[in-house]
């Protein structure tokens, strides 16, 4: 389920409806395989703990739908979304995800490291804040290119505090890379509120490179489709970079093993999460598809049902692959 770029002009003010449809489909996409993970991981079938993308779809896809293949992401530890909103291969993901040979790394990867470089997928990664050297690597070499292609990082507002990005700010200002910071703000850096590790407001760290940036509601993925279109049409142009700070919520928690580590302990109470879920980006943009007469109930029926069945085929695929042959442990290991 690949995703080409939106092909609605940047100025026109909002998506097409072709385009919304679309990216409601492949926000749906993620939830289903989200959920359908932390299902599996409660219930054993999983042999590793997963960090969940529900609640930010919005700022993935809208940001992933202006791009091709051609360009380049680079992700977090909650990688699957930025995975398949970028186009990754779904059941090549569920198999990387089991450890399996079919996997998009052939199993040696695993939920944190999905990556597929014909996709312009630089990966996931387990180190907080390391997808941005990656990108700004990236970005250099297509500014180097001259063809117009541009190079997107994703991190979160912990990752915010690490000092590659204001290094990969410096360098991206100075040599005007074609390159997108974009701060998932998800309010929280693993167990604790991001007011009280960060300092000030991430989208101002961009001021002292002359970097433009702004803030956009995360969880609108119109905002955002409009806040990259911007973004990326001024990356393409040779202008330079853009830092977006999206505003969002992770619906799950940090990751679907704590409750075993956290032992009743809190971090967040219900009742915030419950605000969040009133502002989920799934149901804020089925509404709008229906008050726009976009899309009837019935047509958001049939793509919940397209969705779950390419979910449940991926599961299958990921469950009936074989294991990574013994011999393929020193394979990726020397060069």
């Amino acid at each position: 389920m690949s995703s080409p770029p939106s092909t609605d002009a940047i100025n026109a003010g909002e998506p097409s409806g072709g385009t919304l449809l679309a990216m409601y489909e492949r926000m749906l996409l993620i939830r289903r395989t989200e959920e359908r993970l932390g299902a599996d991981f409660k219930a054993g079938d999983l042999i590793a703990g997963v960090h969940l993308y529900s609640g930010q779809e919005a700022v993935a896809v809208g940001v992933c739908h202006h791009l091709s293949d051609r360009d380049w992401i680079a992700s977090t530890h909650r990688g699957h979304g930025h995975f398949l909103a970028k186009g990754g291969d779904l059941p090549a993901m569920m198999a990387e995800i089991h450890a399996k040979a079919t996997g998009v790394c052939k199993g040696m990867g695993g939920t944190m490291h999905v990556a597929d470089f014909s996709r312009g997928i630089l990966g996931a990664n387990g180190i907080v804040g390391g997808g941005v050297s990656l990108i700004c690597g990236a970005a250099y070499s297509e500014h180097l290119k001259g063809d117009g292609h541009v190079a997107v990082v994703f991190f979160g507002d912990g990752a915010s505090t690490q000092g590659v990005v204001s290094e990969a700010l410096n360098l991206a200002a100075l040599w005007k890379l074609p390159m997108l910071f974009v701060c998932e703000n998800n309010r929280f850096s693993e167990f604790s509120a991001t007011s009280t590790v960060v300092a000030g407001e991430i989208a101002d760290r961009a001021a002292p490179y002359g970097v433009p940036a702004c803030v956009v509601d995360g969880n609108d993925v119109n905002a955002v489709w409009e806040a990259a279109g911007r973004a990326v049409t001024r990356a393409r142009s040779g202008q330079g970079p853009t830092l977006i700070e999206a505003m969002t919520y992770r619906l799950s928690g940090h990751v679907e093993a704590e409750t075993g580590f956290l032992q009743g302990a809190r971090y967040r109470e219900a009742a915030e999460v419950e605000q969040w879920i009133a502002r989920d980006p799934l149901r804020r943009s089925a509404q709008v598809l229906q008050a726009r007469g976009i899309a009837v109930e019935a047509d958001l029926d049939a793509i919940e049902a397209r969705v779950k069945d390419a979910v449940e085929q991926a599961v299958e695929f990921a469950k009936n692959s074989p294991p990574p042959p013994d011999a393929q442990a020193l394979e990726f290991v020397y060069a």
